[in-house]
């Protein structure tokens, strides 16, 4: 059973998350929800979200606080400010996406001891928000060489019937070995394992990884929205 969920739930995966299967790690406001700020940044509204839902936010995140939303159409309402904002796409799996790993070494699973070696390959990669708690998501497995750390990749969002592939990324001196498409395939396959399908999203600017993504059997679904907000005024 892959894909059980509605596929427009989707559009707005990280509010889905918040308050389905991702809620035991949710801080949640009457029509708004952020993860706790220790595992991701990540905050999201209701598919209509309401003026009153941008209130429940605010409310939320306290004075000047900062939350990332992302879906596929984000309008920020007046008294908000934008400090950051990228445009992506969001990517699913299709039935060309290959998980077997057969004559390949698997990568290992990464947990609560790994995370300082994690921390330090996202801040030398960069492939986007990664906090100290975000391995409580699940899934992460990773490549070492010589004893360090060099590739990853695990979970993050989850509606229901679809788990989003995140953070791979790979050691610059280690790239063009194929580690990105070998993390990618092993953390799909545990995902069909139990019966969800893959998704991920990229920066649209980013169409190295889109390609990648493509050639493994993923596909465009939609365009999407990510900001960082702040409330600064009171209408």
């Amino acid at each position: 059973m892959t894909g059980t969920g509605t596929p427009a739930e989707l559009d707005n995966a990280v509010w889905h998350s918040l308050v389905g299967p991702r809620s035991h790690l949710a801080e949640r406001r009457d029509r708004a929800a952020r993860f706790d700020p220790e595992v991701s940044v990540f905050a999201g509204l209701p598919d209509d979200a309401s003026p009153g839902a941008w209130d429940d936010l605010a409310d939320l995140l306290g004075p000047r606080g900062v939350a990332v939303l992302g879906r596929r159409t984000l309008h920020v309402p007046d008294g908000w400010e934008t400090l950051m904002t990228v445009a992506g796409v969001q990517m699913l799996a299709g039935p060309d996406l290959d998980v077997t790993l057969t004559g390949e070494a698997a990568p290992e699973p990464l947990g609560s001891d790994d995370v300082d070696e994690m921390l330090a390959l996202i801040a030398a990669t960069d492939p986007g928000p990664f906090e100290r708690r975000t391995i409580e998501f699940g899934g992460y497995l990773g490549v070492r060489a010589g004893g360090k750390l060099i590739a990853m990749a695990g979970e993050r969002f989850r509606c229901a019937g679809y788990t989003e592939i995140s953070a791979v990324c790979t050691d610059a001196a280690h790239r063009g070995r194929g580690l990105a498409s070998l993390l990618t395939r092993a953390v799909a396959a545990q995902i069909r394992a139990r019966g969800d399908e893959a998704f991920l999203h990229a920066a649209a600017s980013n169409t190295t990884a889109i390609r990648l993504y493509e050639a493994l059997g993923f596909s465009l679904r939609t365009t999407c929205d990510f900001a960082a907000v702040r409330r600064v005024s009171v209408s």
